[in-house]
């Protein structure tokens, strides 16, 4: 048998990993990989540690690599979708953020035909040195393997573990906004469209549901099934024209979903705002189009991207090693889809 072999931490026959190293020692595998780098943020007695258990082990770090990260790429992979205005918006922010810090950004884009998998296995070819998520529902287990190798903030979800931060915004909070602004108005049958399980949708359906007990509007609560697209929000639309009864305002999940309820009321001479109120989430592009003017609840994607960009620059550059979850505030837009309900409407 190979001498090098041992059972791993994932209990397969192999070569010992820096997670083996980590789990004998009880740390993260970023402070293991720092040891191995040289770079500041391990004390001496941890490192006596982490070279002591990675030699019972018989662990080597791959001197291949180690002298690639001598020759630094200063190459920030960035990984999203292309079906979101939103995680447009943060990409290009993040251009400027990265190049003001002397660092180049690499796309990794995920599309028809195109996976998670896919996208990660290119940046890095591309020798990225940390990884930016946005609007991606890669898995767990995935982004674990990945945090293995670099630092990683993913834009909009909060994970466990030393590997990766988190930038995000209050959701509870802005879903919050949203509905404080409709009842200001006199609205009271409000109705949410939800994301489904796609990122930040449950935080969203949970804050709407918060904020309706709290006005004391818990029997009025209704959320509808729905997505982060516009044939989700045209769906919605069409089962609430289907029944007796109309709302007076609907808070989509986001601008797209919004965009699709807006569509979709108008084919059915249904007025916005007159009869009913709609408020999307976001601020993208789409809600700034001044023939959609929408109401909406603002993310600030610049100040999302510095902030993430910042947080790779603590890691790769300062050698910080705890995690980060940066929550910033969300922002209430009026605009000219929503306004007080019509006398006699439903809103009892």
């Amino acid at each position: 048998m190979d001498t090098d072999s041992t059972v791993n931490a994932s209990g397969r026959l192999g070569r010992p990993t820096m997670r083996d190293v980590a789990a004998r020692v009880g740390v993260s595998q970023t402070l293991v990989s720092l040891v191995f780098r040289n770079a500041p943020g391990a004390s001496a007695q941890t490192r006596e540690r982490v070279l002591r258990a990675a030699a019972e082990l018989g662990y080597r770090p791959d001197t291949a690599a180690q002298v690639l990260r001598r020759n630094r790429s200063r190459h920030i992979g960035v990984l999203f979708t292309m079906r979101q205005p939103f995680d447009v918006d943060l990409v290009e922010a993040i251009y400027p953020a990265a190049e003001r810090r002397g660092y180049h950004v690499v796309l990794g884009p995920i599309g028809a035909g195109r996976d998670d998998q896919q996208a990660v296995e290119e940046l890095l070819a591309y020798r990225s040195e940390a990884m930016i998520l946005s609007g991606t529902t890669i898995a767990a287990a995935q982004l674990a393997r990945v945090a293995d190798q670099m630092p990683i903030v993913d834009i909009g979800r909060r994970h466990t573990g030393d590997s990766v931060d988190a930038v995000r915004v209050a959701d509870e909070r802005g879903a919050r906004l949203a509905v404080d602004h409709l009842v200001s108005l006199g609205h009271r049958s409000i109705v949410h469209i939800d994301g489904g399980g796609l990122p930040a949708s449950a935080q969203r359906r949970r804050g709407y549901q918060q904020a309706m007990l709290r006005h004391g509007l818990a029997g009025q609560t209704r959320v509808l099934p729905g997505d982060y697209t516009e044939e989700s929000g045209a769906a919605a639309s069409r089962r609430i024209l289907n029944e007796e009864e109309l709302p007076t305002a609907v808070f989509a999940a986001n601008d797209r979903c919004a965009h699709g309820v807006l569509d979709t009321l108008a084919r059915a001479r249904i007025d916005v705002p007159g009869d009913i109120s709609v408020v999307g989430y976001d601020d993208s592009e789409i809600a700034r189009l001044s023939f959609i003017d929408l109401t909406t609840i603002r993310q600030d994607a610049a100040l999302m991207a510095e902030q993430a960009v910042q947080a790779i620059i603590e890691r790769l550059d300062h050698g910080r090693i705890e995690a980060r979850d940066i929550v910033l505030d969300p922002a209430l837009v009026v605009r000219g889809t929503t306004r007080p309900p019509r006398s006699g409407s439903a809103n009892k």
